[in-house]
């Protein structure tokens, strides 16, 4: 049974309110989060081996008005001292009424287990500014506790990760954030706490030949009282220029993803999902869209050097 329009509006509204102190708990959700590792794991800074630059921008549940959309820039680069690697982004989630931007700083610090083996502890400093406009609603029966807008709600938090690599594999787990914070939550007209997002993340690079690199991958999120997330992915590099690939959301969607290294240092990508829950059946649900932009401050010396694939 396909949802109506009328009807999903009628949950979405639901959603906002039910979930107003929830959307600073969880973190933002990608699919190509594979050039946004620093945001689920502060342990990938500066593994690149330069200073490396992204902008991402993932609209979801497109011709819906009110929908989820994300905004996301991120640097992050080893510095002068062996094996420190800093970090900074910034992410803005907005979704209905709600608008949530936050501040994060990472720091890791990198041991050389062997000659490609490199094991990275990290740690996150973030900083959240929550907003929550009832004025925008329309309430079919003005509650006046809803009155008031919630503007530049402050809340701090930490985090941390383990990031292990070498020329062709990788795999970490981490906690980007740690402190249950609490936020106003309109459902109850109480406070509800954030809980913590335990990450998950592995992939290996196989050489099929010379023009051909096959990267499986995972990502696995869990959080105490949500439905554990697996991603899976499958991604083809091709001369070391153009990048196809598919995914899976457990039980939530099917993705498409494509890239172009237009340049030695600059890498164009763009993502499609498509929901396999009812929602995704919906006629006014054109599904999600990715962009990602990323520059990396490489040096090349004659031939082009090899992209890395994550």
């Amino acid at each position: 049974m396909k949802l109506s329009k009328t009807l999903f509006k009628r949950f979405f509204l639901f959603l906002v309110l039910s979930s107003a102190g929830v959307f600073a708990q969880q973190d933002a959700q990608y699919t190509q989060y594979m050039y946004n590792t620093t945001s689920v794991n502060p342990g990938y800074a500066g593994s690149r081996g330069h200073l490396s630059i992204a902008a991402l921008y993932r609209s979801q549940w497109v011709g819906l008005d009110g929908a989820p959309t994300t905004q996301t820039l991120n640097l992050h680069s080893p510095i002068g001292y062996k094996g420190v690697g800093l970090g900074f982004s910034v992410v803005n989630d907005k979704i209905g009424p709600t608008s949530e931007t936050s501040f994060d700083i990472d720091f890791s610090y990198t041991l050389y287990t062997s000659s490609e083996g490199r094991l990275s502890f990290g740690l996150k400093a973030s900083a959240n500014l929550l907003d929550i406009r009832f004025s925008e609603l329309r309430q079919v029966s003005p509650d006046p506790i809803l009155d008031g807008d919630i503007e530049n709600r402050f809340s701090p938090n930490f985090g941390a990760g383990v990031y292990y690599h070498t020329n062709n594999f990788y795999a970490g787990l981490s906690v980007p954030r740690f402190l249950e914070t609490s936020h106003f939550d309109a459902s109850t007209l109480s406070e509800a706490n954030e809980r913590m997002n335990f990450y998950f993340i592995l992939g290996y690079v196989w050489e099929l030949n010379r023009f051909l690199k096959f990267k499986p991958s995972l990502l696995t999120k869990a959080v105490q009282g949500a439905p554990l997330q697996v991603d899976v992915s499958a991604n083809f590099m091709m001369k070391n220029k153009f990048v196809l690939g598919v995914a899976y959301r457990w039980d939530a969607a099917l993705s498409g993803l494509a890239g172009f290294q237009v340049s030695d240092n600059i890498f164009l990508g763009v993502a499609y999902d498509k929901e396999i829950t009812e929602l995704g059946n919906a006629t006014f649900n054109d599904g999600s869209f990715e962009l990602v932009f990323r520059y990396d401050f490489v040096k090349v010396n004659g031939s082009m050097k090899s992209p890395r694939f994550f």
